[in-house]
């Protein structure tokens, strides 16, 4: 798996913010945002394209359109719903799925409760958003889950990496023989004895939607 640490000012000063405690929910969900779409300019450097014939009002030149199938973006709710609009303002014309997975808080394990995909991703390029990696159980489970069905393609957007995280997505997926890239805006420091990202932000899902 490749890890790209988005190293921007711009990232950085969002996630600061996302970090604090006293950032209200619209806010959180505000900035959330507008950090995704700078994550997904990241994330789409190597997005599939074709050339594309047009005509200026000067002449006839060629460009260049996303090439079909269209990207697939999905979302693993309910946190990474948070993120979506921020990835298709940058990707319009992407397409949409949607995994529900949670993790156990006992065993800290991810289970799979909804799937809105298609059954047939082959030679799909698929985008996964999910704010944070934490233990890596959930983003494992995604990750094959896209790749059972065919997806050749795959990065995942995050917020936030712990290390121990990063690790586990990379053994677990060891035996994948696709592209398999992470996109984050920074790597912290450790998980506590809870599975949460120190120093984090809190559960995002919680601060996005004001339950606390």
């Amino acid at each position: 798996m490749r890890v790209e640490l988005a190293n921007h000012p711009l990232i950085a000063h969002k996630l600061t913010y996302l970090r604090d405690k006293r950032t209200d929910s619209p806010t959180f969900r505000r900035l959330a945002e507008e950090l995704v779409t700078l994550l997904a300019y990241e994330a789409t450097r190597e997005v599939r394209v074709e050339p594309f014939h047009i005509e200026t009002p000067v002449a006839p030149t060629t460009g260049i359109k996303l090439s079909s199938p269209k990207p697939l973006v999905v979302p693993i709710l309910r946190a990474g719903l948070g993120m979506l609009e921020g990835m298709v303002r940058l990707l319009p014309s992407a397409e949409v799925g949607f995994l529900g997975m949670q993790r156990n808080e006992e065993t800290l394990e991810a289970i799979t409760y909804a799937n809105r995909l298609p059954d047939d991703l082959s030679g799909r390029q698929c985008y996964v958003l999910d704010p944070m990696l934490a233990t890596g159980g959930t983003l494992a489970m995604a990750i094959r889950y896209l790749a059972e069905r065919g997806a050749d393609d795959i990065t995942a957007v995050t917020l936030l990496s712990a290390p121990e995280g990063i690790e586990a997505v990379e053994r677990d997926l060891a035996d994948l023989d696709i592209p398999i890239t992470l996109v984050t805006g920074a790597i912290d420091e450790r998980l506590n004895e809870n599975g949460y990202i120190v120093p984090g932000l809190g559960d995002a899902g919680d601060r996005l939607y004001g339950v606390v």
